[in-house]
């Protein structure tokens, strides 16, 4: 069995990681990082994956697709590296989270402790071209990530958070009987007064997943990322 990450994720996909159309797939991505700015970095397409175990996930928060600027995309959706401005739907992110759970707001978007706790930070797309947002859909990403969201909703006791048209889109893969929906606007400046503002996920999940007899998470964040912390 090919090993693309690392842990028993590799086990959960191996059916489409073997498929003729992940093959075109990986063609088509050797191409695009030979030739353009690939976004994130190929060594941190699955970081979100590496992070955050098939076993271990009890929280998945999905995105579309990696910020596509220099410097932002860490292979985990909504995240990005220490130093890196805030994008305006981090920052709506982190107004709600204080709104809801109180946690303090950070200066940077680092969310790697919110997946070593079990929240799969998944975009539906995991490449992008530099400047170009949704340049890789159709491409082949949807199989690999659609995979894993019917196999966690097989699973069951997942809470789903599904920011926005596009995430909720993917509510078809999921069985609301075993798992928790929650469903919002997007933290996008263009839709987050539409409905996320107010929504209180952050509460809403921890008491999904105390229903669910797990942990709940601890949403605040570190005030400083240390190189150690990094991915």
């Amino acid at each position: 069995m090919k090993k693309f990450i690392g842990n028993d994720w590799d086990e959960i996909l191996a059916p489409v990681f073997n498929s003729e159309k992940y093959q075109r797939l990986h063609e088509f991505l050797k191409k695009e990082y030979a030739t353009k700015k690939i976004y994130p970095d190929m060594y941190h397409i699955f970081t979100a994956f590496k992070l955050t175990s098939f076993a271990n996930t009890k929280v998945v928060i999905l995105g579309q697709d990696p910020y596509h600027n220099p410097g932002q995309a860490t292979g985990m959706s909504f995240s990005v590296n220490p130093g890196v401005k805030l994008p305006p739907s981090l920052q709506n992110i982190y107004k709600e989270l204080y709104d809801d759970v109180g946690c303090r707001p950070v200066n940077h978007g680092y969310l790697k402790k919110w997946a070593d706790q079990g929240v799969l930070l998944l975009n539906a797309v995991l490449t992008v071209p530099y400047g170009h947002a949704n340049g890789h859909q159709g491409k082949g990403w949807e199989e690999v990530t659609d995979a894993a969201i019917k196999a966690l909703s097989d699973r069951g006791k997942v809470v789903f958070i599904l920011w926005g048209r596009y995430a909720q889109n993917k509510i078809v893969l999921i069985n609301q009987d075993k798992n928790f929906v929650i469903k919002s606007a997007h933290p996008s400046p263009y839709s987050a007064d539409r409905g996320f503002f107010g929504s209180r996920p952050f509460s809403r999940c921890n008491e999904a997943l105390k229903n669910f007899n797990e942990i709940p998470i601890d949403w605040q964040l570190p005030t400083k990322v240390t190189q150690a912390d990094l991915a």
